[in-house]
C-alpha cells in the first residue's frame, strides 16, 4: 500500500509554511498523517500557540477516519450537526470538521494520509495545505 514518506512529509509541511510566510500569515501548526491516523510529521512555526498541534491534528484526523476533508466535513455538519456530535463521540472529540484538513491522494485516487493545518483563518490554513501537497506531486482533496 502506498504511503507518504517522511520526505514528502516535511516537504508538504516546509512548503506549507512557505506558503503561508509569503501570504503574511499568522504562525502555521503543521500535522501530516499516513493513511492510519499516525502522525508521520509535526511543525509548529515560532510563535504559534502551543495548543495549535491538537487543532492540526483534529482537522487532519477527521479527514482520515471520515474519509473526507475538512470542507465536506463542516458542510455535512451544518446540514447534519447530530451526525458530527455522534461522530466526536465515537472519536473522543479528536474532529474539528473545518476547512485546513486536507486528503491526500496519489496519483491513483488512493486516500494515502492527511495534512492538517491551523493558525490562521481555516480557508487559509486549507490554501497552505494544499500547496504543500501539490509540492510533492500527490493530490490534495479539499
Amino acid at each position: 500500500m502506498p504511503e507518504i514518506s517522511i520526505n514528502k512529509a516535511r516537504t508538504m509541511i516546509r512548503k506549507a509554511i512557505q506558503k503561508g510566510q509569503e501570504l503574511k500569515l499568522k504562525p502555521l501548526s503543521i500535522v501530516v498523517l499516513d493513511s492510519g491516523g499516525h502522525v508521520k510529521a509535526f511543525e509548529r512555526e515560532d510563535g504559534a500557540a502551543p495548543g495549535r498541534f491538537a487543532i492540526a491534528h483534529a482537522k487532519a484526523y477527521g479527514s482520515i477516519m471520515l474519509g473526507m476533508a475538512g470542507t465536506a466535513q463542516m458542510a455535512r455538519a451544518e446540514a447534519q450537526g447530530y451526525f458530527m456530535n455522534a461522530v466526536n463521540g465515537v472519536y473522543g472529540g479528536q474532529v474539528i470538521p473545518v476547512p485546513g484538513g486536507v486528503l491526500v491522494r496519489d496519483k491513483r485516487g488512493a486516500v494515502i494520509g492527511a495534512v492538517g493545518v491551523t493558525g490562521d483563518s481555516s480557508d487559509n490554513d486549507a490554501i497552505c495545505a494544499v500547496f504543500g501537497i501539490e509540492a510533492t506531486n500527490l493530490v490534495p482533496e479539499v
